[in-house]
């Protein structure tokens, strides 16, 4: 159990059956009336987002999340099978079960599987990839480094934005959660 005024952002806890994470919080002390945290949430399972105000020091069960390290061994029609780094057992993921992330994800990559109990409730990939374009327009004579973007597909299938200067072959270095270039390598 956790206290309402220990609530911090990224503490996570159970209401009515689903792990919610908390995103915001404030604390409020009306001058007349008890004090109340007005927190911002968002499910884990379904990514919504919803607003709940607790009274001060009001406790509600807080989520014991169970991170693993396992590597992404290949992809079996639509499951993703993942091998746990510790005890070399097998899991399958769903597309729905890795999130939006997917599109970084490559065979032999590891990743932390975020469990709840035996419920999977997501995976968070490397802050950045190193990945090879494989689609690309090729850069124009006087083509900088400042003068703009272009689409490129890298070797996983997603799309990113990269200067007119970098050409297909080469390999890149990708910010997985903001979606974008960061350099060459």
């Amino acid at each position: 159990m956790i206290s309402s005024n220990d609530f911090r952002p990224g503490v996570s806890i159970v209401l009515d059956g689903s792990v919610w994470r908390v995103l915001e919080f404030l604390h409020v002390k009306p001058g007349k009336g008890s004090a109340f945290v007005r927190t911002k949430l968002k499910n884990v399972q379904s990514g919504s987002v919803m607003e709940k105000t607790f009274r001060a020091g009001e406790t509600v069960p807080q989520a014991t999340l169970e991170k693993s390290t396992m590597q992404h061994t290949y992809k079996e029609g639509d499951e993703f099978v993942f091998m746990d780094m510790e005890t070399y057992e097998e899991g399958r993921l769903t597309r729905t079960q890795i999130g939006d992330r997917v599109k970084y994800l490559k065979e032999g990559m590891e990743a932390e599987v975020i469990k709840w109990g035996d419920q999977v409730l997501g995976v968070e990939l490397p802050k950045s990839v190193v990945l090879e374009i494989v689609q690309t327009d090729p850069g124009l004579k006087g083509d900088t480094a400042t003068g703009g973007s272009k689409p490129a597909t890298l070797e996983t299938g997603a799309i990113v934005m990269v200067p007119l200067f970098i050409s297909q072959g080469e390999r890149i270095k990708v910010d997985t959660q903001e979606d974008k270039y960061i350099s060459r390598e």
